[in-house]
Order: C-alpha cells, then structure tokens, then sequence
C-alpha cells in the first residue's frame, strides 16, 4: 500500500531534451530523439519497438501505431501499458471509470491477439520511467514509441522518459494523434499564447491546413520478443509519496502493485477491480474500441441526425442520451478523433447530396463541438496552474467559498480544511450527495454517480448552482466531484466548462442563469429524469415534480414522500442566491483580477473584495435586508399600507 502524509511537492521535471520533428506524409509529424552518439545501437541493427498505450486504447486510425510499425528491421515488438500508482492514487478516478479503463484494456488486448495470436497488451504495474529502464536493459529495447499528450501531467511524465532515452541511447517517437491538430503546434502558430476563444482557435488552424485523414489500422503486427525479466522484486514498483485521494472508495486490499507483471497464473494481466480494491462499478456504459464503433457507425448510418445534430438543442432531461454518448470513448481513444470528423463530413456531404438541407452549422454541429474539445487543449497546454485559481492567468478572480488552501510554501493542503462556515460545508456536501431539495439537480447528480455521465446541460445546470447561480462555492470543488465521477473526464475539458460555467474564464454573462424549476419543464413538464433518480418523488403530480415543497400536505402524503422528512426542503432561497451570486460576480468583474495577480497570491484581492461587497450592500444580510424593504414597499403601494392607517384611526 502507498504511503500517505498530509502534503506533497510535486517532482521536479527533468531538464527538456532536443527533440526533431521527422515529417511523415499524410500523418501528423511524430518527435524523435536521436540516440546520442557512440552510445546508440545502429539504425541499421534489429529493432526491439515498446509501442507505450496510454489514451489511445484502439488499433484504428492511430498515427502513432502506424509509426511505429514503419521502422525499419523490426525483430519484436511489445505493445505495453503502464498501471502508474501517480495516476492510481494522485488522481481522483470513481468506480465506473475505472471499470471503463480496465474493459476498454482488455478489448484491445484482445483485438492484438485477433491480427495476431502471438500478441496482446503487456501490462506492467510500476512507473513508466521503471518499467521502461528495466525493459531497455532485460529485453534489448531499441524504441519506445506513443501517442503525444499534451497536459500539464503527461508532459512531466513523458519529459523522465525523454531523459532516460537520452542516457541509455534509445530512440523515442511521439506522434501526435488525441486531437485534431496538435496542440502545442496550435500554441506555436499562435506565438505561445493560449486559445480563449473557438473563433481564436478557428482562426490559427486555418493556416495549418486540413484535419489529417484517420490513419490506416494494421493488417499485421510482428511477433512480442522474450517475456522473462531478470528478478522483477527489485525495485518498490508500486512506491507513492502523498496522499491516496482514491482511499475512500477502496472496499477491499490493493494488490494491484504486489509485483511489476501481475499475479503469477496470469501474467501480464490488466488489472481487475477487486486487486485495486474497488467494489463493482454501477455504469451501464460499456468500455472498449468495439462497443465505441458500434456506437459510432450507429450515429453515422443515420445521414439527417449526423447532418442536423445540434448539441444545445438536444435534452438534458432524456431517459436515453439524446446525444452520441461518444465522449468516454474519445476520452479513452477507443475510437480516433478522424474517424469521427471525416466520418460526419462524409455522410453530411453525402446528405446533401441526396437533397438534404438544413444540415447545422458550427458551432453547434459535430465539428464545433470537436474544435471545442480542442480549444480547451491548447488552452490547458499553455496555461500552468490550469486546474486551479491560484497562479492561474486566464481565470478571473472570485472570492468563492471552499477555494483550494496553500501552506506557506504554496503547496495545496490536502486533504482541504475543512471550512468554518458550515452551511457552506453542508450545501457543497448536499449538492454532491444529490439532496439539495431541487430534484432537477439532485435527479442529475445522482446519474453522474451512478452512470459516470450526464448531458452537457445537465452538466451546465449543476456547474451553475454550485459557483455562480446559487451556492457561490468554489468551481474547483464541483471539478474535483466530475474528476472523480465522469468516465469522459478530461484534463483540458473539465477545468476548462468549470471555468466557463463559472464566468471565471471564456464566458463572462454572468447574469444568464439556469433555472432550477424552468430549465427543465422546457424539455420535459413531467420529470422523467427526476422520477427515476429521485424514486421517492415518483409519485408527485407533474405539476409539482421540480418544487415539490410547493405541492399541499394532502398531496405529499398522496405521494408518500413529506417534504422535510423523505425528501428534503431546498437547502436555499433559489432567487435571493441568485441575487447574491449576480452582485459578487459584478464586483469581481469590476477589479478583474485574475488567479497569476500578486494581490490574489498574497490575500489582498480576497480582501479587497470581500471589501467592496460590504461597500456595495452585496452581502447575504444585507440583501435580505433589502429584499424585506423591496416586499414593505411593494405592500404600501398596493395599498396595504393606507388601510392599516385607515384601521388604527378608526380605533381611536
């Protein structure tokens, strides 16, 4: 079992090595390292190739793979992952998509021993930077090859496996392939700076010519060389300083780390849940490459729904996903990013062809909602601190409740403090557990847990109540809660709708907020959703589905549910928060700061604005004040106020 304390600093990241770009027709230029001199095994020698999977679980349309196999003289080759504990026990992952991960593995294990029954996925358990040392000196490896990542934590694992290729004198080759352009040559392009917007974005890879058509899959794959390996106990493989933010959820032992291959009967296995320790998932959302083309050649074969899908306009209240439900399996690479785009243009083209018209335009269509995806890349892979307000330079600064806590040094305090506001404290722990007393939120998380997914509105709705519309609590613990619970969680994506829903970066209209009542009746009056994630409101009129502490004493006890007791009351005046939230926001827009402002990092702007909110009568009491005064006037103005008057004279 890993080893825990309170607080951890980061690795430092090994120093950068020289990488050259090798152009490659019709695919997208890999980085090579060059062996050094005197030191690497000859070009023209046998070649032992690790192809290293990570998020591209799928033979399709993988320019990386292709790469790969285009080396010259290869004698064996290895297709492996790494089970990293950095990313067993740093990583908030739930249930499902672990179960998720550990299908979509054994899938292509499996679609490896179809184009050749020789071979499947080699799995080792331990650090890449150890698995791969070991296998340079145990099995002659000659290349790693992989599919480049871009994020902020795949580039400092990568850069230690750089550095060791370097100093054992292996070649690496990174191909980018997880997004439509690369997007650290989108950042280039666009002179180091981030993409803010999708117009932005639109604008820098117009110049960089067309999106690369998917790669071809392998009709064959050489033979793996020798699997034996000197004493594999060497070393403390699964080894991890810090705190284990996955403990919670671990029902049974972790034996996931107990040796580098795996169980002795089964070598080279993927991991199960029970050896992580974890209970069985509750998603119904299978996992693997073929399950993602089934679902992709579903949506494809339907010519007017690819050619007319217009993700605002689909239902975040639908028993079945109104949209693709495509997400984890682009998430996970079980299916590549070409596949989808040139597959839509093919079939919108063929759609018009055959008469079609009215087919939606971006950004509402397939390919913006892609270019989303991609904007949000680039934007992560520029930006450090990404993932937090503090140090943060595109985030605008709000003085949240239940924000990240530093020690003296700057490291995150893990696990947070808790608060001294315990209302706060009990809103944030009522909206995750889904039991804040509005059933459109609490039917919607309530899916998240239990599925790994919801619709993109519905993911809007919450994001809202959590930071801006109501509860004014920090975006950074509603982004902690979808790190643990989405299957088609992404390191660019998630921070990056956290800080649009928030208004602290990309969207700044932070008047427009969702109704908890009218939002949902638009799409459906009679509360489908909430029936069956709620099923103690199952029985509620329609009437009452999304207030049900509207609905009269007789009508509860009709339904079997007493609001207060098997439901509960709304944890907050939804219109007086809203009033709240809106008034904060507008003076944190007006000082603008932004996460990376020394005022944010040493206190003074929290300060400052907690300052202004006092000055301006932004203030929860205060406004409530006025709120009493608001219904005072209101009163006298119906007259109610004349007629006391009238009564006390006549008194007299």
């Amino acid at each position: 079992m890993p080893k825990s304390k309170s607080t951890s600093k980061p690795p430092p990241s090994p120093k950068t090595s020289k990488k050259e770009p090798v152009p490659l027709s019709e695919l997208p230029k890999p980085t090579i390292i060059n062996s050094p001199k005197g030191k690497g095994k000859s070009t023209k020698s046998k070649a032992r190739v690790l192809f290293w999977h990570r998020t591209d679980l799928r033979l399709t349309d993988s320019p990386a793979l292709t790469r790969a196999l285009e080396i010259e003289n290869i004698e064996y080759f290895w297709p492996i992952w790494c089970f990293d504990p950095e990313y067993v026990y740093k990583h908030r992952v739930g249930l499902n998509r672990w179960n998720f991960l550990l299908e979509s593995m054994n899938n292509l294990s499996e679609e490896y021993t179809k184009v050749n029954n020789k071979q499947k996925l080699w799995v080792f358990r331990s650090r890449p930077e150890l698995v791969i040392r070991k296998l340079i000196r145990d099995w002659g490896v000659t290349h790693i090859c992989w599919e480049k990542d871009s994020n902020a934590y795949s580039k400092v694992r990568d850069e230690r496996i750089f550095a060791l290729a370097e100093e054992m004198g292996i070649q690496v080759i990174a191909t980018p392939g997880r997004h439509l352009f690369d997007p650290d040559e989108v950042i280039k392009q666009n002179k180091g700076k981030p993409t803010m917007t999708l117009h932005q974005w639109q604008g820098v890879t117009a110049k960089m010519g067309e999106v690369s058509q998917p790669a071809p899959t392998p009709s064959s794959i050489p033979d793996p060389g020798p699997s034996e390996l000197q004493d594999n106990r060497e070393e403390e493989w699964g080894r991890y300083e810090g705190v284990d933010l996955n403990a919670d959820v671990r029902t049974g032992d972790d034996t996931c780390f107990d040796s580098l291959t795996g169980p002795k009967d089964s070598p080279f296995s993927v991991p199960t849940m029970s050896q992580l320790g974890f209970p069985p998932s509750t998603t119904t959302i299978r996992g693997g490459t073929i399950e993602a083309h089934k679902r992709l050649d579903l949506f494809l074969s339907d010519r007017e729904k690819v050619a007319k899908f217009s993700k605002p306009h689909s239902a975040p209240t639908s028993l079945e996903p109104s949209t693709t439900l495509l997400s984890p399996y682009i998430k996970f690479g079980c299916i590549g990013i070409r596949e989808l785009w040139w597959g839509c243009k093919r079939v919108v083209e063929e759609y018009k062809k055959g008469g079609g018209k009215g087919e939606t335009k971006e950004p509402e269509n397939m390919f913006g909602q892609l270019e989303f995806r991609d904007m949000y890349a680039c934007a992560e892979a520029s930006v450090p601190h990404f993932e937090r307000i503090r140090g943060n330079s595109v985030c605008k600064y709000v003085a949240w409740s239940l924000q990240n806590q530093y020690d003296e040094d700057g490291n995150e305090i893990l696990p947070r403090p808790r608060d001294k506001d315990e209302q706060t404290e009990q809103r944030f722990e009522a909206w995750k557990e889904g039991r804040t007393g509005f059933p459109w939120i609490d039917a919607c998380m309530r899916q998240l847990k239990h599925e790994g997914w919801i619709h993109h509105l519905a993911r809007h709705s919450v994001a809202c109540f959590l930071t801006r519309g109501q509860c004014y609590i920090s975006w950074e613990r509603g982004m902690e809660v979808f790190d643990e619970w989405l299957i088609d969680w992404d390191p660019a994506s998630n921070p990056g709708n956290w800080m649009w829903l928030s208004c602290s970066a990309f969207f700044s209209q932070y008047f427009r907020v969702y109704g908890l009542v009218s939002w949902p009746q638009k799409t459906d009056k009679s509360g489908a959703l909430v029936r069956k994630y709620c099923p103690e409101l199952k029985d509620f009129p329609d009437k009452y589905i999304y207030s049900p502490h509207l609905a009269p004493q007789g009508i509860q006890e009709k339904a079997k549910c007493i609001i207060g007791k098997d439901y509960p009351f709304p944890i907050l005046d939804e219109h007086l928060e809203k009033d709240v939230c809106i008034a904060r926001l507008k003076d944190a827009f007006h000082l603008n700061y932004h996460g990376n402002d020394e005022d944010v990092l040493n206190g003074t702007a929290e300060r400052k604005l907690i300052e202004l909110h006092e000055e301006n009568g932004h203030t929860r009491e205060k406004m409530i004040e006025g709120k009493e005064d608001d219904k005072k006037r209101k009163r006298e103005a119906d007259g109610e106020g004349a007629l006391d008057k009238f009564i006390k004279r006549e008194k007299k």
